[in-house]
């Protein structure tokens, strides 16, 4: 018997962020995988109970607890308090078979036993303590970094996620058919989001690093077209796939050299992506990243300035600047960059200096020490007053 494939696309924040494969379980528990297959499909039409479609697209994933798992599936209250089986509201237990021995089980939730409806939840480390009371049906085959994503989406003291959690779309996979994961946005990215869901992992380290220049191409050019949270995306798709490199044997110091350059310039990049973006906390962070693997790096010196200015750290500015300048004395936009944040340092100086004199100036006043007298004389009487 061959085991069905659901796929659930999912967006956070209104942003896709990937597609999560699960595989059903219908030969140990068929009446639960059945329910959950037909819920993806949306086939059965409408509930007779909610009169909502028995259908998860277009729900959200409500309950997130990080280190345990992610909970789904309410298709008529979307809090927790709803749902609908397609056998009835709710449907009885069909075996404990199945353990929650792993990250990624696919579980039905319920409130005690026999009162399964459309709710499960993906568990995202082992749970033995579920086992005997929620019916595992199935696991999640690709796509575990798009449920770790989830997992780490903030959330409030309910557990609910601060940002929405919508599956925007799923269905059935037809037998042999391709899992979707490859140009899921369709932009020619031939390589799955995460390397952990290709179907085989290369061991030639020519492969990968062919793989991270072709991302890092493709986030370049996502920068070009100004679209700088996909060009963020791909820098960081880049940068999971050049980090198993290092899993790998037999890596020449020539290599590992390049391999820290390249990993150096796409920090680089996406510091650049977050300042566009206004994230310059990340952005600086990612500036850092990248000079402790490569500490000639200039860009990275320029964006790391940059940052600094943002965040009107004005004198850690002029110091990366200079950097960038020692390195690259003939640059143009390092100068222009570096007079502009000596000015700004120099306006701040005075600023000071000027507050220092005016302070000077009327702490020797006769008129300001009268002033003074009196407003404390006053505030004293106030206090006097209330107290009486």
């Amino acid at each position: 018997m061959v085991r069905p494939r659901c796929y659930l696309d999912i967006t956070i924040g209104g942003e896709l962020e990937g597609r999560i494969v699960v595989e059903l379980y219908n030969d140990i528990v068929p009446r639960t995988a059945e329910n959950f297959r037909a819920l993806c499909t949306g086939e059965m039409g409408i509930g007779p109970n909610t009169n909502v479609p028995l259908h998860y697209k277009g729900g959200c994933f409500h309950r997130i607890i990080k280190g345990f798992m992610i909970q789904g599936g309410d298709i008529s209250a979307g809090n927790g308090k709803g749902g609908e089986s397609i056998y009835g509201l709710k449907f009885e237990d069909e075996n404990f078979d199945v353990k929650h021995e792993r990250k990624g089980m696919l579980s039905m939730a319920n409130l005690g036993p026999d009162t399964n409806g459309s709710q499960f939840f993906i568990t995202t480390t082992r749970t033995c303590h579920l086992d005997g009371k929620h019916v595992v049906f199935g696991r999640v085959i690709k796509g575990m970094g798009v449920v770790r994503s989830i997992e780490h989406v903030s959330t409030k003291d309910d557990h609910f996620p601060t940002q929405q959690v919508v599956i925007a779309d799923c269905g059935q996979l037809p037998e042999g058919a391709d899992d979707g994961l490859c140009n899921i946005f369709k932009d020619g990215d031939v390589y799955p989001d995460w390397p952990a869901d290709l179907d085989a992992k290369p061991e030639a380290i020519s492969w990968w690093v062919m793989a991270v220049d072709s991302i890092k191409a493709l986030g370049n050019e996502q920068f070009k077209k100004q679209d700088f949270k996909m060009a963020l995306r791909k820098y960081r798709k880049a940068l999971r796939y050049l980090d198993v490199c290092w899993e790998l044997e037999d890596i020449d110091e020539e290599t590992s050299s390049s391999l820290r350059k390249t990993k150096s310039q796409i920090f680089t990049n996406s510091s650049a992506c977050r300042l566009k973006l206004g994230d310059l906390d990340g952005a600086l962070l990612d500036s850092d990243f990248a000079l402790r693997d490569w500490e000639a790096n200039v860009k990275a010196l320029f964006r790391q300035g940059q940052a600094y200015m943002a965040l009107n750290d004005i004198d850690s500015g002029v110091e990366s600047f200079k950097k960038a300048l020692e390195l690259e004395p003939n640059d143009g936009g390092i100068k222009k960059e570096l007079l502009v944040a000596k000015r700004k340092s120099h306006e701040a100086a005075y600023s000071m200096d000027d507050f220092g004199s005016l302070w000077h100036l009327l702490s020797h006043s006769q008129l300001f020490k009268a002033i003074l007298s009196a407003v404390l004389i006053g505030l004293r009487k106030y206090q006097e007053e209330q107290h009486n």
